[in-house]
């Protein structure tokens, strides 16, 4: 019998793989990073990065890759299918973007979108 793999709805670079992998190992109580998706901000969402030490929800979507784990909700999920998640340390500063292609405008500080 054929099982079908369900591939993830989003990607993750290896430098946000990285990243929280290295963030974790310092948060002995925290075993996961929750990336969500909130109303409000500037442009009619927001995203929302959360420390947690949880077992993933039974809709949640994880992404287990280099000691690093990362939790999606259902929700959430249906506003970031095809989207990339990074990890930038630039002269900018060091921040995780979301290159979401669902999204028709967003804020400068990148943390806020509309579909």
């Amino acid at each position: 019998m054929n099982v079908a793999v369900k591939e993830p709805e989003v990607t993750v670079s290896e430098a946000a793989i990285a990243r929280v992998a290295k963030v974790l190992t310092g948060e002995k109580d925290k075993n996961a990073l929750r990336i969500s998706v909130e109303g409000g901000g500037c442009s009619g969402f927001s995203y929302k990065y959360d420390l947690v030490n949880e077992t993933p929800n039974k809709d949640d979507t994880v992404i287990e890759r280099d000691g690093a784990t990362i939790y999606f909700d259902s929700v959430s999920l249906m506003y970031m299918t095809g989207s990339e998640i990074d990890f930038v340390d630039d002269l900018m500063g060091q921040s995780f973007q979301i290159n979401n292609p669902n999204a028709v405008a967003s804020c400068g500080c990148g943390t806020s979108f509309s579909i």
